[in-house]
């Protein structure tokens, strides 16, 4: 399964609910895992990102699951699909 890193800020409507966050977030990860996306994690960060959120799947799950996250209206997100070192060097090792 494809790994991907979702950066997580909320919107005005997320942070004006902020405290039900903790439970949007078991929400979404029953929900996601229903749809066959193992989550990882999700992190509450400082900074740029309000979070993280670290998950496995083919890529229609974890698109799926994240655009559902993204209709309810309290986040926006930016995902990533991440490699592994042994990953990595698998691609790069098709290098000529």
């Amino acid at each position: 399964m494809a790994t991907f890193i979702s950066l997580v800020n909320f919107t005005e409507q997320g942070i004006r609910g902020i405290k039900e966050s903790p439970d949007r977030y078991a929400a979404f990860k029953a929900t996601a895992e229903k749809a066959g996306v193992s989550v990882k994690g999700i992190y509450y960060t400082v900074g740029r990102y309000d979070m993280a959120i670290v998950c496995e799947g083919t890529d229609e799950a974890v698109t799926a699951a994240l655009l559902k996250l993204g209709s309810q209206g309290n986040v926006r997100s930016e995902t990533l699909r991440s490699f592994s070192l042994d990953e990595m060097r698998k691609i790069v090792s098709a290098l000529t």
